[in-house]
């Protein structure tokens, strides 16, 4: 399993698009996804609409509910999470859910897994937030018993926050399901991603990517794993657009803060500054999400065929 190139759609307000019809949409994107060039198609875990994107009471479709009914209208593209809280899942629960999607999916789905940070969910939908520390430390047990029941063992473990015994997980259908971790914390996340991972979303301003790629790899080689067996992939937000006469009336319309995160202008344009700043700086895959106009039939396939070729 890797991600070479991913498709996330955190996004579900689309003019005119009424609930009823809501989901028709999301649909149309990942088969375009798929389609087009895309290996993966992978939403958010969460509940409210995140700040930067929308407001709180934005659409928000719950994740593994919207993945398991992707299963069943895609055929080939991986199912994941970008990624999931490991605060809102009893850790065994979420083996089990996984693996579920793995067999309706009939062996798509990869674990995407974080600490969890969104503190506004938390506190409304009462689930403990913690401290930092607590977070993690919840990650690093979680990890200790999901692992071992994706790949059909039957652990026993108790710790601070969880506990099982003999944890079964049936059925499966692959001797294993990828763990992917998300962010970017050099001295927590980067080595549970180490010890767990299969692949690492590395979450960063684009300028520190070379750094964090370089201290992930570090964390590999503090265990004597081969730095190259752990791939990674950055998450890109981009536009397409067909002129650069369109591309400056949606600039001028973005507060300067959005400007500097996003990739905008043609296919080309846009693939050339995703090489640029993001492949040349060591990270191996690409995920993009196109929160103003994925939603517009033929933008996803559009982005399909411009960036493939940087990750053939």
């Amino acid at each position: 399993m890797t991600i070479r190139l991913g498709y996330q759609i955190p996004n579900f307000t689309y003019p005119d698009t009424p609930v009823d019809r809501l989901f028709e949409t999301v649909v149309a994107q990942a088969r375009e996804a798929e389609s087009s060039g895309f290996d993966t198609v992978l939403v958010m875990d969460h509940f409210y609409q995140l700040p930067g994107i929308g407001t709180p009471d934005n659409p928000m479709l719950e994740a593994y509910t919207t993945l398991g009914a992707l299963s069943g209208v895609t055929s080939t593209i991986q199912l994941s999470t970008l990624v999931t809280g490991n605060t809102y899942r009893n850790p065994a629960m979420l083996a089990k859910t996984v693996t579920t999607l793995d067999v309706a999916s009939k062996g798509r789905a990869i674990l995407g897994i974080g600490a969890g940070w969104f503190e506004l969910e938390h506190q409304q939908l009462g689930y403990e937030f913690g401290t930092f520390t607590d977070r993690f430390e919840r990650l690093d047990e979680a990890l200790q018993i999901i692992a071992p029941m994706l790949r059909g063992e039957n652990p026993t473990f108790s710790g601070k926050w969880y506990r099982v015994e003999s944890a079964m997980n049936n059925p499966r259908l692959r001797p294993t399901i990828p763990i992917m971790l998300g962010g970017s914390g050099e001295q927590k996340t980067f080595r549970m991603a180490a010890r767990f991972a299969d692949h690492m979303n590395i979450i960063c301003p684009r300028e520190a990517i070379a750094h964090k790629v370089s201290v992930l790899a570090q964390r590999c080689e503090e265990i004597d794993r081969d730095p190259a067996s752990l791939p990674t992939s950055f998450l890109a937000s981009v536009v397409l657009t067909d002129s650069d006469e369109e591309t400056k009336r949606i600039l001028d319309g973005l507060p300067p803060e959005v400007q500097g995160r996003l990739f905008i202008g043609t296919g080309e344009q846009v693939a050339e500054g995703l090489k640029r700043d993001i492949l040349d700086q060591g990270i191996t895959g690409l995920t993009i999400n196109m929160v103003l106009n994925g939603h517009v039939p033929g933008k996803v396939t559009q982005a399909g065929e411009a960036l493939k070729p940087l990750v053939a």
